[in-house]
């Protein structure tokens, strides 16, 4: 995944910029970047960020104001070094990119048709953004430079751009991950997540739509190109990715994640003695099923914060499994002989919950019930970089369907009816597999219903393989 922020002042922006780009920080840990333009020269620093967090590793540049002027972007990221900056016939700039580019290798072979070259390269590869910055250079100007990306990229693409006059802003063409811009008194602010200038006192005053590219200087917020009719918003933004008092289209996280609690809980009648979640994203929901079921919230299971980040980060699976066991501590006083449901957002390899299962028995329970607040997760996702694995096998539920079927060359659509017999095979095979006494996922509609926005809004291709655009 990945966020960006973008500032443009009335007066100098490090400080905003550094703060706005750090409560980014629970959508990536790999690398961080930040740039600022001064009027004359852009001033840039990229850090690995993967065994620290971003503010230590740009506090001292910080305290010695390396990041002057009143305009800059920055980014973190699960990809490649960026910002990059960029001299061409458009001028100098700076780019920054939330983006998967699945034609990477064709987009490159272009480029080097066009006896265009690379020079930031991330582990020996292409940088995908430097690539996003050559398409850009290849239009008469950003506008057609920004179309040429959208025409040609297989997969998503937003950006920020930093200009010498302001920042151009562009949502991807379906709209997949969001832009927000907010506004006070000293100027604006560009954000993939509007909780991130709430303490900065900025109020939202624009929500970039799917397809738009706008500019903005201190004057305003100028459309430079309107945005597209049909759009495509990642619906695991609200289950899993984005902060609880982030909001996507109007529509708070927070808010979405306890409608799924409700909307789970109103079918659900196992006796239990409270509900419970695996935190953060589970606690929403458990919540909202408290709630509706009139049975207490207990934390059973609470997470260390100050050190551990989100598990799904780290390349390797056995780091994954160990900051998965480290994050999350058990509370044995609740858990003695006691029956509990436990809310969670997703099964992605089963391997995670399974651990956290076994150490919930450990600890005396008396019987555990997994309620998942979305369906099943059965495609990869082809336009972030989430259950995005070029193994499809490395999703439990595809794994359970091959050991059912004897092969993976099944129609997968039965497995994604939650009336078929398939269906509860598939589930009574994934609750044996995690442990537990029993084991409900939420269904599509009822996905749909507790985010408030038309189906045809929401891509939901990991749960049924729809999906508009290119993959």
């Amino acid at each position: 995944m990945g966020g960006f922020f973008g500032t443009v002042l009335k007066r100098p922006c490090a400080q905003d910029l550094f703060y706005g780009i750090d409560y980014h920080s629970h959508l990536g840990t790999k690398r961080a970047g930040m740039v600022t333009h001064d009027g004359e020269v852009f001033h840039r620093s990229i850090h690995d960020i993967e065994n620290t967090y971003f503010r230590t590793k740009f506090s001292d540049e910080m305290a010695v104001n390396k990041f002057t002027g009143n305009s800059g972007i920055g980014v973190i990221s699960d990809t490649d070094a960026q910002p990059i900056i960029v001299n061409s016939h458009l001028g100098k700039f700076a780019i920054a990119t939330v983006a998967k580019i699945n034609n990477m290798d064709e987009l490159v072979d272009h480029c080097l048709a066009n006896k265009q070259h690379f020079a930031e390269l991330s582990q020996g590869n292409t940088n995908p953004t430097e690539l996003m910055a050559l398409l850009i250079t290849q239009g008469e100007d950003f506008v057609d430079g920004i179309r040429n990306v959208y025409n040609k990229v297989k997969g998503s693409c937003s950006m920020l751009i930093l200009t010498e006059d302001g920042i151009i802003a562009a949502r991807d063409f379906y709209g997949r991950t969001p832009i927000v811009i907010g506004k006070n008194d000293d100027g604006y602010v560009l954000a993939s997540e509007s909780h991130s200038y709430i303490n900065l006192d900025y109020s939202t005053c624009y929500s970039v739509g799917p397809g738009e590219i706008v500019k903005v200087t201190q004057e305003g917020v100028q459309q430079l190109l309107a945005p597209n009719q049909k759009k495509q918003v990642c619906s695991f933004l609200w289950i899993y990715y984005g902060f609880p008092s982030t909001d996507y289209e109007g529509v708070n996280v927070e808010e979405a994640r306890y409608n799924e609690g409700r909307e789970m809980g109103k079918q659900d009648y196992i006796d239990l003695d409270y509900v419970s979640a695996i935190p953060d994203s589970g606690i929403g929901m458990a919540l909202g099923y408290s709630n509706v079921r009139k049975i207490p919230y207990l934390r059973g299971v609470v997470k260390y914060t100050p050190t551990w980040s989100r598990s799904f980060m780290p390349v390797n699976q056995s780091q994954r499994e160990h900051v998965a066991k480290m994050k999350l501590i058990p509370n044995r006083a609740l858990l003695e002989g006691k029956k509990v449901a436990f809310c969670d957002d997703s099964i992605v390899r089963g391997t995670q919950l399974r651990d956290n299962v076994k150490m919930l028995y450990d600890y005396g329970a008396k019987e555990v019930h997994v309620r998942i607040s979305c369906p099943p997760l059965l495609f990869g996702c082809p336009f972030l970089n989430f259950s995005a694995s070029k193994n499809i096998l490395e999703l439990i539920t595809r794994r359970c369907i091959e050991e059912l079927e004897g092969n993976d060359n099944c129609n997968i659509d039965k497995y994604c009816d939650p009336t078929t017999p398939e269906y509860a095979n598939l589930i009574e095979m994934l609750r044996k597999h995690v442990g537990v006494d029993t084991l409900k996922f939420n269904t599509l509609d009822s996905v749909v219903k507790a985010i408030g926005l038309p189906k045809c809004d929401l891509c939901t291709h990991c749960f049924d393989g729809s999906s508009y655009g290119h993959e």
